[in-house]
């Protein structure tokens, strides 16, 4: 199954596309939560769901940093304290951000901040792997923004 990347769009102030996530957001700098901002939604949309992935982890999975759901159809922003939001679990097992960590001279790594626009709510808190089996059906488009980061 082919998913659209049309016209919704995920960016963060805090770095540009394929440029390095400054320290201040990694697991080891202060953990600080990136800005996460949003256009483009297509019509239809019920809600948004953010999810940050890193591929490159050596896991069989790779390390899914953040799952956010609940966000706004019309939010232009993440905003983590806005009513309706719920953080999953990621792969260290919180519901919260974890910034960039990845293994020591493992090179860089790539973060997948994901956006979906999604025609029906997300029940509970689903672990991202959860999220992409249950939800499929629902994501109406998708967008993604890539950060890097290595230590």
């Amino acid at each position: 199954m082919s998913l659209p990347i049309d016209k919704l769009a995920v960016h963060s102030p805090d770095f540009d596309t394929l440029t390095r996530i400054p320290e201040e957001f990694s697991a080891d700098g202060g953990n600080r939560v990136p800005r996460v901002t949003f256009d483009g939604v297509p019509e239809g949309t019920v809600e948004l769901a953010v999810i940050v992935h890193d591929p490159d982890a050596p896991l069989p999975q790779g390390f899914t940093h953040w799952v956010v759901y609940g966000v706004a159809a019309d939010a232009t922003e993440l905003d983590i304290d806005a009513d309706g939001i719920r953080q999953g679990p990621n792969t260290a097992g919180v519901t919260s951000y974890y910034g960039p960590q990845p293994p020591a001279g493992h090179g860089e790594h790539h973060y997948y901040f994901w956006v979906f626009a999604l025609s029906r709510p997300v029940e509970g808190t689903p672990s991202r792997e959860e999220f992409l089996d249950q939800y499929a059906d629902a994501i109406i488009e998708q967008a993604r923004t890539v950060g890097l980061f290595s230590r």
